[in-house]
């Protein structure tokens, strides 16, 4: 009779324990403290269950309301501790101190720091299988990958000897730029540019004018948007004018800096727009 009892309401009880998973994954709890990582949890569709970010996440709008907790370097860890997150999501180089500091907590932490494409695609998989949202990752990934490849079509028309060379730079004092290894690097490469800082030793690290001079870029993309006339802030730089991108007018400051910058979401955008001003 027990036997019969079992089998008969065997399938009620596999239904209330997917139904009691689906509470369970749906109640998660998830942080994130770096920019890039919040745009990917959104894009996931995961606003309900985010519940803290960083002082820097400003994308999605809906970011922007939620509990913020700390800076992007310097997050407030008791407050972290007290949104009992199921897992938080950071990134590498300053966050390293504070993700060693959440481990010895005992938190589950993700870390996203890719320099690749390749490693974003892996990064974003691993966030959607950690969230349950695997079938949203590929979606977004797909789209990406969609944008990619609208502007390989075109770049693979230009014999790598014609494609422009670059100078990207990403602040002025010091001067800053991208290097070999970096993921703005492989941006540039994939919009078609030619980066002249690409034998750099290190990922992003300090560039001398007087290298920008002798390397003649074709093209300067300034990764900041506050300076008014960037033609005229580079031109006016000792020997600059010079440049064929200054004689040019071919300085620009007007694309997002989170589209070069953030490996998330919005890298498609990114690389169409860098190849939108490669190729006018």
């Amino acid at each position: 009779m027990r036997h019969r009892l079992i089998i008969f309401f065997l399938p009620l009880i596999i239904a209330l324990q997917v139904f009691a998973g689906f509470a369970e994954e749906g109640s998660r709890r998830f942080i994130s403290l770096a920019p890039s990582t919040t745009e990917v949890l959104f894009a996931l569709g995961l606003d309900d269950q985010i519940v803290g970010v960083s002082s820097y996440c400003n994308f999605p709008r809906e970011a922007q309301s939620k509990e913020i907790i700390g800076s992007f370097s310097q997050p407030n860890i008791e407050k972290i501790l007290s949104l009992k997150p199921d897992y938080v999501f950071c990134t590498g180089l300053e966050q390293a101190p504070v993700v060693a500091e959440l481990k010895r907590l005992g938190l589950n932490v993700y870390v996203a720091d890719p320099q690749t494409m390749e490693a974003f695609f892996q990064s974003v998989r691993e966030m959607g299988r950690i969230t349950a949202k695997e079938a949203q990752a590929e979606e977004m990934l797909r789209g990406i990958e969609k944008d990619l490849a609208e502007v390989s079509s075109r770049v693979l028309l230009v014999p790598q000897e014609k494609r422009p060379k670059v100078f990207i730079e990403i602040y002025h004092d010091p001067l800053t730029t991208a290097g070999k290894g970096s993921f703005v690097d492989e941006l540039i490469t994939l919009a078609g540019g030619v980066n002249i800082a690409a034998d750099t030793k290190r990922p992003y690290s300090i560039f001398s004018a007087e290298q920008v001079i002798s390397r003649d870029p074709d093209c300067i993309l300034l990764a900041y948007m506050d300076i008014q006339a960037p033609e005229s802030f580079v031109a006016n730089r000792f020997g600059w004018s010079r440049i064929k991108a200054v004689k040019n007018k071919r300085v620009y400051n007007d694309i997002n800096a989170d589209l070069l910058l953030r490996p998330g979401p919005r890298i498609g955008e990114g690389v169409r727009e860098v190849h939108g001003h490669l190729y006018p």
